[in-house]
């Protein structure tokens, strides 16, 4: 695409703002911050990749990795009002995770060990992580809240706080999932997914796409899976105090 087609697509940029303009939305500021911020972010990340990608050093890969947990983390724990140290916890869960799922494709050669393979599916298996743990906050947090009697009457009854909330972390964990299962059971029919169409646009064979497609889509499966079970077993003990009391949301 030359720089005069990528101009044009401003145009989109400008519609956008006139809508916002004709219903009185008050959106402008933000459309324009959120337009020259997107660019400049992809812009410098296009420049970023271009440089590692062509001296292949092993350091760079792997700083970039901790750098996309570490803001995937952050953005996360914004979810978690009032637990302290989620953030590190969040971090440990995605890190897992990516050790896991980055171990056995390249340990198995289902992807070559290069940042060209390395860094986009990270990134991508990243990302679904991030969704799945704000998920898991978010739930969790409604049904500790839906859930406190119930949570209470089991603790005065002897269980232990691992025994008390474990059927809230069920439920949190499997709302987590929702989103990857249902793109599982569309993908194809519904949407062509980010992976598969740029392949297609860049000039890859179609099947050859979907091939990379197919191993996105059940890294996704896993990748929310362990994330969302790891960041259970890592933050129940948060929800109460020294005393195994539930804690109060604002504690």
């Amino acid at each position: 695409m030359s720089l005069l087609a990528l101009s044009f697509t401003l145009l989109f940029v400008v519609i956008t703002m006139l809508v916002s303009v004709w219903q009185k939305l008050d959106l402008e500021k933000e459309i324009a911050v959120g337009t020259i911020r997107s660019a400049i972010q992809l812009l410098a990340v296009g420049y970023v990749l271009q440089f590692v990608f062509k001296s292949e050093n092993l350091l760079l890969i792997v700083l970039i990795v901790c750098v996309m947990i570490v803001v995937a983390a952050r953005n996360t724990s914004r979810r978690a009002n009032g637990m302290s140290g989620v953030i590190w916890r969040i971090i440990l869960a995605i890190a897992t995770m990516e050790i896991l799922m980055m171990g056995l494709l390249l340990s198995l050669q289902i992807i070559e060990a290069t940042p060209q393979y390395i860094i986009p599916i990270s990134g991508m298996t990243i990302g679904n992580a991030m969704i799945a743990c704000g998920l898991f906050l978010t739930q969790l947090k409604r049904e500790i809240k839906s859930s406190r009697g119930e949570i209470e009457t089991l603790l005065s009854l002897g269980a232990t706080g691992r025994q008390a909330v474990q059927d809230v972390l069920k439920r949190s964990v499997k709302y987590s999932m929702i989103p990857t299962i249902d793109t599982m059971k569309t993908v194809g029919l519904v949407q062509l997914p980010g992976m598969m169409t740029g392949m297609i646009v860049a000039g890859a064979d179609p099947v050859e796409a979907v091939r990379y497609q197919i191993l996105i889509i059940f890294v996704f499966t896993s990748s929310s899976a362990i994330t969302s079970m790891l960041l259970s077993i890592l933050c129940y003990k948060k929800l109460f105090t020294k005393d195994l009391q539930l804690k109060n949301r604002e504690e």
